[in-house]
């Protein structure tokens, strides 16, 4: 008999294949961030071109490289402040600097060491005006060269002095539907514009390709490009009036942002004839499963979760998160050794979205359990997934505070217009007032509470882009919105958690039903970015499954906590019950600790076993058919949440002796072993076969369900065999009972 493991959560993507791993040939590439300094005053200071190089992670941070008499060089971090820093972001055309790193942060560079000692005041024009020691002289080494980070936004109307072969550098990028597709959302295709100056701008196609409009695409949320009818454009190019911008455009195609390719032949302008063998470039993107293309009061449709060979975990967005990958049935991280925008982007572009904004190293979206399954990931750029990847399958001692994360690219799809929190203490709580029809016309109104709770609210928090939802009110009497919103516009609401809009759950539609109405019962929400994750470790389950005898008159404190099943109420106390009992050891690999919602003096006392709950059920335990049938049902009340064990490092916070304070901290996990009252399932009236094992532990606070699943007979000890969503029986494949739903 062969048993599985199986794995689901909510908008988190699961796999269900065996990883194929093969060496793909990496090219470093190194990015630079290049643009031509007017740092030329009347006191015959020299002028200088400014870069950001080195190994980046995001095109507006890097190593502050100088071009001075035809050499690039570096500048030593002796006496550099966030002043100079400052002087060189803004010549670098960005608003400011956010912080500077010292020692090389961005590696080493090559060259000379153009500045050292370098004192600025912050009202610089460029970084050649601020007292140094002097081109050229300093005593430093390559160890020392500095980086800075500067803010992602520009300055408006920045001019850029451009030169063949330096890299791209323009305000914003867009894609400008034509007017028969500005109502779908997302606008996957149309002409492209540029802003610079101040201007957005046409590029001319004479010198465009494929790869240049994935990049584009990329940058857009989508994970490639596609071919278009290029006649309506045509006609339309040919009507309009057109401001080309000045350059061709050079890309590899594996840039995750256009400000990383390169500058091409500059156009000359010629008036109406500029562009004369050719038209604006029009890109046409195709978008990730996740979105699709809709008339935007139409949308309504949720999207089903894939089962690729590489999901995301911990991430408060949707295309962000711990990147996990599937390996021998079992799921496991990525060490962040040489992790980079590159290896991010194959990631986002794989799961559907667009290419990586940020490659995150150091568990930034919180450690995974289980095994590293790659480290020294390598990278081209173009391939299908992460799997494809080079990576040294020698190298071994990254523990999860080394996990890769990502966050992706995702298209603008505007959820977040046709919904708002209004009368809340701060952006992240309010009573939840949506954009919905009434009488013919688009009205804000409230939404009915009834059955409303942490499944909905999770969804309200992420249409508005505000992280996981902390909490749910089905009354907001204290929330005083808007009193021309207080009409219910919105009823019946019930969500799986896996939607991107509150309209995409079942609800009501236009036949408002609200008992109670709206008013103080209206529903609202309280969101935050940062939440704890429980997460079972299903090789504890594995290893401590058996099957007991039990006496009934050693089970009366169970049997008074429902934890038999029903057949146990006429039993004779001389019998016995079969149960099938397992420890089970639930992490927090969240960001935030794990509390109970009720407080301490809510919490609900069973004299019995002499102990408070401090919630009534912690975690589900369901045994079903192989077709998905309840056959038995078990539950664990939460009579004692505390940090059992901690990671290395990590000082417990939470015990429950002497009724101390009940929680999980971030990196610690909790035990219940399987020696104790109602760390089971009754299967006395089940028959003998195979079923499937599913433990269901609920996270309200962080809106993730952790499902695990096996299958087996329980004649004997299980040996477990692991799997993704399919579990196996005989060889063959069987569909597990779906879980997306609480």
């Amino acid at each position: 008999m062969e048993y599985s493991l199986c794995t689901h959560s909510l908008f988190i993507f699961s796999a269900s294949f065996c990883i194929m791993l093969r060496l793909a040939v990496f090219c470093f590439l190194l990015y630079t961030l290049l643009v031509a300094s007017s740092a030329q005053s009347d006191s015959n200071q020299p002028v200088i071109q400014l870069r950001l190089a080195g190994e980046k992670k995001k095109h507006y941070e890097g190593r502050v490289e100088v071009f001075y008499n035809g050499e690039w060089g570096t500048v030593c971090d002796d006496d550099f402040s966030i002043y100079a820093a400052q002087v060189v972001c803004r010549e670098l055309g960005f608003t400011g600097a956010e912080s500077w790193s010292p020692s090389a942060k961005y590696g080493k560079g090559e060259g000379r060491i153009w500045l050292d000692n370098v004192h600025c005041t912050g009202s610089e024009k460029s970084l050649a005006h601020c007292e140094s020691n002097g081109f050229g002289v300093s005593d430093c080494k390559h160890s020392e060269d500095v980086g800075v980070v500067c803010s992602s936004k520009r300055i408006p109307g920045f001019k850029f002095i451009r030169n063949q072969g330096l890299t791209v550098q323009v305000e914003e990028v867009r894609i400008r539907a034509t007017y028969s597709h500005r109502k779908r959302i997302p606008i996957t295709e149309g002409f492209l514009e540029v802003k610079d100056g101040g201007k957005w701008r046409q590029i001319c196609n004479e010198d465009w390709n494929q790869k240049n409009s994935r990049v584009i695409c990329g940058m857009q949320g989508f994970p490639g490009e596609k071919r278009f009818n290029t006649r309506p454009y045509k006609l339309l190019a040919s009507r309009r009036k057109k401001n080309y911008w000045g350059f061709s455009i050079n890309c590899t195609g594996n840039e995750a942002d256009l400000s990383d390719c390169k500058l091409g032949r500059e156009i000359e302008q010629k008036g109406n004839s500029t562009c004369g063998k050719g038209m604006p470039v029009v890109v046409s993107c195709v978008p990730g499963r996740v979105f699709a293309p809709s008339v935007s009061i139409g949308f309504r449709k949720a999207y089903r979760v894939e089962q690729p060979l590489v999901r995301l975990r911990g991430g408060a967005m949707i295309g962000e998160g711990r990147v996990e990958v599937l390996k021998n049935g079992e799921w496991g991280t990525v060490c962040d050794d040489n992790w980079n925008i590159r290896a991010a982007t194959v990631v986002c572009r794989e799961l559907g979205f667009g290419s990586a904004k940020e490659a995150l190293t150091g568990a930034r979206m919180g450690q995974g359990i289980g095994p590293v399954h790659m480290n020294e990931v390598e990278c081209s750029g173009f391939e299908k997934s992460l799997t494809e990847c080079y990576f040294n399958p020698n190298s071994l001692g990254c523990s999860h505070e080394e996990d890769a994360a990502v966050k992706c690219n995702v298209p603008a799809m505007g959820f977040h217009n046709r919904l708002r929190l209004s009368g809340g203490r701060n952006p992240y709580e309010g009573r939840v007032e949506v954009l919905g029809e009434r009488n013919g016309s688009l009205v804000w109104g409230t939404v009915c509470s009834d059955s409303w709770g942490t499944m909905e609210a999770m969804v309200v928090c992420r249409q508005l882009g505000l992280g996981f939802a902390s909490n749910a009110f089905q009354e907001t009497w204290y929330w005083q919105g808007d009193s021309s919103a207080d009409p219910v516009v919105m009823s019946g609401v019930r969500c799986s958690g896996t939607e991107l809009t509150l309209e995409q759950c079942l609800h009501h539609g236009k036949h408002v039903a609200c008992p109670k109405g709206g008013g103080r019962f209206a529903a609202g929400v309280s969101c935050t970015m940062t939440a704890p994750d429980l997460v079972l470790n299903a090789q504890v389950v594995e290893q401590t499954t058996y099957l007991e005898d039990r006496p009934m008159y050693a089970l009366q404190c169970a049997h008074e906590e429902r934890c038999l099943s029903g057949s146990a109420d006429k039993a004779d106390p001389s019998s016995y019950r079969r149960l099938l009992r397992f420890s089970s050891q639930i992490h927090n690999n969240g960001q935030s600790d794990f509390r109970p919602r009720a407080s301490p003096q809510s919490w609900v006392w069973h004299d019995c076993h002499r102990h408070y709950h401090s919630m009534e059920v912690f975690t589900h335990y369901d045994l079903m058919s192989l077709n998905g049938t309840k056959v038995a049902e078990g539950h664990k009340a939460s009579f004692c949440l505390e940090d059992t064990y901690c990671d290395e490092g990590i000082q417990k916070r939470y015990e429950c002796a002497n009724f101390g304070a009940q929680g999980i901290t971030v990196g610690c996990w909790d035990t219940y072993r399987h020696d104790i009252d109602c760390q089971w399932i009754d299967i006395t009236d089940v028959k003998p076969g195979d079923y499937i094992l599913q433990v269901k532990r609920l996270l309200w606070l962080s809106g993730f369900i952790r499902y695990w699943c096996q299958t087996g007979t329980f004649e004997t000890v299980p040996v477990l065999k692991r799997c993704s969503n399919r579990c196996l029986k005989n060889g063959e494949h069987k569909l597990c009972p779906k879980t997306s739903h609480v």
